[in-house]
């Protein structure tokens, strides 16, 4: 009889082989906490290979002048809205003026400021995408990184820093909501509320995308975790109370809400859609002189702020219609209310790049939407069961990824690359302005070649304490201003409200700016904006009362380079 191991089809018991356990790639060896580590390094090793290069690189004359001034006068007293224009909150203001009272007022700390703001957003971006994963988490932050990185350089503009604080915001709204542990929901909850007030101190127009990210986010929300945010809410826009008493609501109530709404808007909005075959922006043009090369073939510049406008509108509506269609399907699913909640946070910022469709508009609201469109891409794919949640991931985001490189190098990769390049010692096009132990970057070699005798021509024939006024050629026409010569020359006091200049705004008539420059000792005026001729209400001319009191009071030092003319009070010459 045979034995029981030799029976046909049976394989005797010492032959078989247990199968090999597969083993685990070194990803899946690491903890859940190793590898979001490894995430988050792998997004600071992508802003640290840029930032030598945008630490001396230009930077916007008004805008990044005024980030510096600005603080510097509210640490003598200044208050924003009474004793300067300022058209946003001011936090950020209140923020950069004690990082200047600690570490002193110079471009280094204001642009370390900007690297945070900007660190801030793609880490919000990178939690609120980390519900979908690890992986399509690394790619909306990596989208996030190359669209806001580039634009205005470290610039610490109140912009970012209020979308930074709205996004964690929304991050802690979410963890609130679907908390199980009720101790942590309310904390989270309080949490949300101030980052949001912390958000509107910075930018009060960005009520609109916290209102209807609040909106979705509340709704069927336990209603003690609802209070708790109020709460915070209340108390991170309490500092609002303490600028109102300062500069008064009458004041306040025109430098946020009328001369940004009603006054400033006609003379910076932009056409829509964009020109395909011209860049309508003036700076814009004057950016584009010196590109940095590209390999790969691309579309024209303005043809690609044109795609990047309609790419935009597209990354929105796909996240809404998306959002809603899961939470119909599945109201109880945190990934679908968290999805929509991003999508209507998306929509509120819409408005910010349609006031203005230039590259740094488009950046700062497509920074969001377009960064989180490979999580609704990854919800699309979830039919796919042949692919894993990590690959439906990489997938999703890998085609956003290449999407915007392909599309819009010219504002994203081929910028990254360039600040890479010039952290390096390439392609070096600023050009470095040095006085008093200041230093500023100008993208002009004019104007930093003239600067310096004008600087010491000042410093000749003013006394500290003495007014500087600052402004265009001609004063009928004010579309913008070289605001960082106040940072350059400290020792003088700004002697006008208008340190930052607008159309429809500065040259208004009985705007006061007359009168500011018949309060000034030493008056600076710039012919490099004289070209601005934007399709606006910028290109208007406004009142002659301040060139009437130049002519009338002041006479002409000197003129340097074809850029810059000083003039001093006739009864000082």
């Amino acid at each position: 009889m045979a034995a029981p191991e030799a029976v046909v089809g049976v394989a005797p018991a010492h032959d078989v082989a247990a199968p090999a356990a597969p083993r685990p790639g070194l990803v899946d060896r690491l903890g859940a906490g190793q590898r979001t580590a490894i995430a988050v390094g792998v997004l600071l090793v992508a802003f640290a290979l840029p930032l030598y290069g945008q630490l001396r690189n230009q930077g916007p004359p008004m805008e990044e002048g005024f980030m510096l001034v600005f603080p510097e006068m509210v640490l003598e007293g200044a208050v924003p809205n009474r004793d300067f224009l300022h058209l946003y909150g001011p936090g950020s203001l209140w923020v950069l003026a004690g990082v200047f009272e600690v570490f002193g007022t110079s471009l280094t700390s204001e642009r370390l400021v900007g690297l945070a703001q900007q660190v801030g957003l793609v880490l919000g971006v990178f939690w609120l995408a980390r519900r979908w994963g690890r992986a399509v988490a690394l790619c909306c932050a990596a989208v996030a990184l190359l669209i806001i990185v580039p634009p205005i350089g470290l610039t610490a503009l109140a912009w970012v820093g209020a979308v930074a604080f709205g996004l964690w915001a929304v991050h802690l709204g979410l963890s609130s909501r679907h908390a199980d542990d009720e101790r942590w929901a309310g904390r989270a909850a309080v949490g949300s509320g101030i980052l949001a007030g912390f958000a509107l101190l910075y930018r009060p127009d960005l009520v609109l995308a916290l209102g209807l990210a609040g909106l979705v986010l509340v709704r069927g929300m336990q209603w003690s975790r609802v209070r708790r945010l109020l709460v915070g809410l209340v108390l991170g826009a309490s500092p609002y109370l303490v600028h109102l008493g300062m500069a008064g609501i009458g004041p306040a109530i025109k430098g946020m809400v009328l001369d940004p709404v009603f006054y400033l808007r006609g003379g910076r909005r932009l056409p829509l859609p964009p020109s395909p075959d011209q860049f309508d922006g003036f700076l814009q043009r004057a950016g584009s002189l010196a590109p940095f090369g590209w390999p790969v073939p691309m579309i024209d510049p303005p043809a690609q702020i044109t795609v990047w406008f309609f790419l935009l509108l597209a990354s929105v509506a796909v996240l809404i219609v998306v959002g809603v269609v899961l939470v119909r399907r599945t109201p109880g699913s945190q990934r679908a209310r968290a999805l929509l909640v991003m999508a209507a946070f998306s929509l509120g910022l819409l408005p910010q790049a349609l006031q203005r469709a230039d590259s740094t508009h488009l950046a700062w609201v497509s920074c969001v939407p377009m960064a989180l469109l490979p999580v609704a891409g990854a919800e699309l794919l979830r039919r796919r069961q042949a692919l894993t949640p990590r690959r439906r991931g990489l997938v999703a985001g890998l085609a956003v990824l290449v999407t915007v490189v392909a599309l819009l190098p010219a504002f994203t990769a081929r910028s990254y690359a360039d600040a890479v390049a010039q952290t390096f010692g390439r392609h070096l096009n600023s050009h470095e302005i040095e006085h008093r132990g200041r230093t500023f970057y100008s993208g002009r070699p004019d104007a930093a070649a003239a600067l310096p005798p004008l600087l010491a021509d000042v410093e000749r024939i003013s006394e500290p304490g003495d007014r500087l006024f600052v402004g265009t050629s001609d004063l009928r026409k004010t579309p913008y201003a070289d605001s960082f010569i106040y940072y350059l020359l400290p020792q003088l006091e700004v002697a006008t409200y208008y340190v930052e200049m607008d159309p429809g705004v500065a040259n208004r008539e009985g705007s006061g700016m007359a009168e500011d420059v018949a309060s000034a000792d030493i008056v600076v005026l710039s012919s490099v904006w004289d070209a601005w001729d934007e399709p606006n209400d910028a290109r208007i001319v406004g009142s002659d009362e301040s060139n009437q009191v130049l002519r009338e009071q002041f006479c002409s030092v000197g003129t340097y380079g074809g850029v810059y003319e000083l003039l001093q009070r006739c009864s000082s010459s």
